[in-house]
């Protein structure tokens, strides 16, 4: 098995490798574990979070063997990156990938485990959570930051962000799921806003971000603002629905 371990973990090199190896039969799960498998395990006194990966097709395991960066490396890589941007996300500790003749097995991403008091899906599930709009407001400007530091987060859903009740009204954020990022020197409107796509189908909360963005990003009014993320997250809306009535169609026609 390949593995990459932070140099501040080197001194548990070897407990970290026997959680891996121990994965399957120990460790708390965290989740629903339907498509990749997350496990809770203790670390001398320090909770940690091990990401499993489900094991790709064939094509894949070719791909991540010879050809592309694999997901456990990439979500190692960029904490890394994020970390030295300044952008919260947990502490990467480790990576590993196991191969065989044909290509990738299993690969593991481990990081620290945060608690927090919420992600963004809070926000959107529950309008009268407390302190709603100023949570709301610190989280468009917490995504202005990373557009200004050229991080196009791709998996920028509800359920990817922490958060953290600070000092002083103050949030901390954190980007959790990291493997599909772009770094950009710059990031150009249509960028931006396309960004915002994933996040919540709600008006409301389209209206307030677009406000706050616009404080921020002087480049387009507020209502070109509002305009272009209201559009692109209709998009969305409309294409996530159009498959999901494809894929119950072809459930139906394969009973």
């Amino acid at each position: 098995m390949k593995y990459t371990i932070n140099h501040f973990f080197e001194k548990k090199k070897n407990e970290i490798i026997e959680i891996i190896n121990n994965f399957d039969s120990q460790g708390i799960l965290f989740g629903s574990g339907k498509r990749n498998k997350i496990k809770l395990f203790e670390l001398e006194g320090k909770t940690i979070n091990i990401k499993s990966f489900k094991i790709p097709h064939l094509i894949n395991k070719i791909a991540y063997k010879y050809f592309r960066k694999t997901k456990a490396r990439r979500s190692y890589e960029y904490a890394t990156v994020l970390l030295e941007k300044g952008i919260g996300t947990p502490q990467p500790i480790a990576y590993f990938e196991n191969y065989d003749g044909i290509g990738l097995k299993e690969s593991y991403y481990v990081s620290e485990h945060l608690v927090t008091e919420l992600t963004f899906r809070e926000l959107v599930t529950n309008p009268n959570y407390p302190d709603y709009s100023n949570i709301l407001r610190q989280f468009t400007q917490f995504t202005f930051q990373l557009h200004e530091k050229g991080i196009e987060f791709l998996d920028h859903s509800p359920g990817n962000t922490l958060i953290k009740k600070g000092s002083e009204g103050q949030y901390l954020f954190f980007l959790v799921d990291l493997n599909r990022m772009n770094f950009h020197q710059s990031m150009n409107f249509h960028q931006r806003m396309n960004n915002f796509r994933r996040l919540t189908p709600q008006k409301g909360m389209i209206t307030v971000m677009s406000n706050e963005y616009s404080k921020l990003y002087t480049e387009k009014t507020e209502a070109e603002i509002f305009n272009k993320m209201w559009e692109l997250t209709n998009n969305f809306q409309e294409e996530f629905y159009r498959k999901k009535r494809l894929k119950k169609k072809l459930k139906f026609w394969k009973s």
